[in-house]
């Protein structure tokens, strides 16, 4: 396969197309020095994309970004809005789609992560994939959204938009507000997303699967138990993650993986993807695989 799995464009830049998602991080919480030596180790293995969001670990993963990455890091840190932190609640995070919502959750994500400028915003809808569904007050139409999105971006509080948890009419709806990346739940046993993916590589547009081995919720197919996934990673000596991954990587050029972990050992492990390579008859293998649905609802 010949899709190079070093680096790729994204908001402007060429980064590393494997980076590192903070959500993990909070399996630190009481041991915070052990999650910004973690952070710093990403960095020195060549991670330049964080993504995060004040939700996760209700401000813990930005308050150990803002500790732990440095100017001359040079990483681009991408966060989301759509949701707010819950503590009290039954669910850790509470949607928050409304226009006055999603600016306040921009002042949140700037406050705890000690900036005045947020480099890349994701917009999290709820209109697809596994997770929460908006009702009531909270179905609130993506153009309203995108007007808010973009009046930040003209005030210079972020730099670019992207979509999360979107169907393909909404991106096609969005791609004039200029789209910079798509996070939907994808991966080798969940392929829905396949014609997006292919809008996105058309129009340069990062994508940036969450949920990349499946298995996130009751229900979901996991990668890691297909038999193809089982005989490519025996064959090659790798992990059957590592070959979920590593098919990301080569499926399309425009892909981003934001793997997290809270171990350092499992880090190396993301990160060595980059260097694992299928011949013919492996990719042909997995790319036989059965995609199934990923439309699991919580909540």
């Amino acid at each position: 396969m010949l899709i190079s799995t070093a680096t790729a464009a994204f908001a402007g830049r060429t980064v590393s197309r494997i980076g590192y998602g903070a959500a993990q991080l909070d399996r630190l919480h009481d041991r915070r020095d052990e999650a910004v030596a973690l952070l710093r180790r990403a960095v020195e293995l060549g991670v330049d994309h964080v993504d995060t969001a004040e939700f996760y670990g209700f401000g813990f993963a930005n308050a150990v970004i803002r500790e732990a990455l440095r100017p001359e890091d040079d990483v681009l840190v991408v966060t989301k809005v759509g949701a707010d932190p819950d503590p009290g609640g039954r669910l850790p995070l509470r949607i928050a789609q409304r226009p006055e919502q999603l600016r306040a959750s921009v002042e949140d994500n700037l406050r705890s992560l000690g900036r005045e400028h947020l480099a890349v915003v994701n917009l999290r809808r709820l209109d697809t994939g596994p997770g929460l569904r908006a009702e009531g007050d909270q179905v609130v139409d993506l153009d309203d959204q995108l007007a808010l999105m973009t009046a930040l971006r003209d005030e210079g509080k972020i730099g670019a938009i992207g979509l999360s948890s979107v169907t393909l009419d909404g991106l096609r709806r969005a791609l004039p507000a200029g789209i910079v990346c798509v996070q939907n739940a994808y991966s080798l046993v969940s392929r829905d997303d396949e014609d997006m993916l292919r809008l996105c590589t058309a129009e340069d547009i990062a994508w940036v699967p969450f949920f990349p081995l499946g298995g996130a919720f009751p229900g979901l197919p996991k990668v890691t138990e297909e038999p193809a996934v089982r005989a490519a990673a025996d064959s090659l000596g790798v992990t059957p993650s590592q070959v979920g991954l590593a098919w990301l990587l080569h499926h399309a050029p425009n892909v981003l993986l934001i793997p997290g972990t809270a171990d350092a050992a499992h880090l190396e492990a993301n990160m060595a993807v980059g260097e694992i390579a299928f011949d013919d008859a492996t990719g042909a293998a997995l790319d036989a695989v059965e995609s199934r649905s990923s439309e699991v609802s919580i909540g």
